[in-house]
């Protein structure tokens, strides 16, 4: 086998858990063969470099097999290499995951209780309004 379309490939170097998902990311445009946007159909060799989109992680590999069988993952991970570009890449994204504040913490206290809405309209006084008019 020499040729094999880049959405079985793709699944069979389990970049993607199923072929269905595999088509569904190339049909939105978050897979390019050759700096080129890839059909599900388009053939891919030995050689070849795939960029791709795994939720946020943005990766480039070069194709070094060729597999129509979903496999083990180390046999899986034979089938390509990830440029270094690729992987400072992602090594950085992770990192900067990482230390990126939890947003659930930016939440003082909630919502409001029925005590807050009360003295949030005692702040405003008799105005009706927002606007500064008085």
């Amino acid at each position: 086998m020499e040729k094999l379309r880049i959405d079985k490939w793709l699944w069979a170097a389990r970049f993607y858990k199923t072929r269905s998902l595999a088509v569904e990311e190339i049909g939105r445009g978050r897979v390019q063969v050759n700096g080129q946007d890839a059909k599900p159909s388009r053939e891919v060799k030995s050689g070849d470099t795939v960029a791709l989109q795994q939720g946020p992680v943005r990766r480039t590999v070069v194709v070094r097999g060729i597999s129509g069988m979903r496999g083990p993952a180390p046999v899986a991970q034979a089938l390509y290499e990830e440029t270094a570009d690729s992987v400072v890449e992602r090594e950085r994204a992770a990192e900067q995951r990482r230390l990126a504040p939890e947003p659930a913490l930016g939440i003082a206290h909630g919502r409001p209780t029925k005590r807050d809405r009360r003295d949030i309209g005692k702040a405003w006084g008799d105005r009706w309004s927002a606007s500064i008019d008085d």
